[in-house]
């Protein structure tokens, strides 16, 4: 089993930014590949960014490419979302993710990953 537990979220301007955080737990996560995704009112869950925890191989959603960064922190067992020049449109309920090979679908979609956190709230004023 692998723990996730996001934090961060908050209500920010538009040009805001924010940093998200989800502490990992539970085992070995060398080949374990690391996502973000989100969830808007509409309820519709979309891919945001990738990371694999040992390559650091990454992967952006094109409506978040050149404003968001992924990374992980391998010794605090932590990965994050550096988010920048935020738009309402970014307002969603953020979910941080994990899966390990073999994956069942493309790492973009959200059938790919068996462990999810709990969300943490993203809110862009205009």
């Amino acid at each position: 089993q692998v723990q996730l537990v996001e934090s961060g979220g908050g209500l920010v301007q538009t040009g805001g930014s924010l940093r998200l955080s989800c502490v990992v737990s539970g085992r070995n996560l060398d080949n374990y590949r690391m996502a973000w995704f989100r969830q808007t009112q509409k309820k519709v869950r979309e891919f945001v960014a990738t990371v694999h925890w040992s390559a650091g191989t990454r992967d952006y959603a094109d409506s978040v490419q050149n404003r968001f960064t992924v990374s992980r922190d391998r010794a605090k067992n932590t990965v994050f979302l550096d988010m920048n020049s935020l738009k309402p449109e970014d307002t969603a309920l953020y979910y941080c993710a994990a899966t390990e090979p073999p994956y069942k679908s493309y790492w973009t979609g959200d059938s790919a990953y068996d462990y999810w956190g709990q969300g943490t709230q993203v809110t862009v004023s205009s």
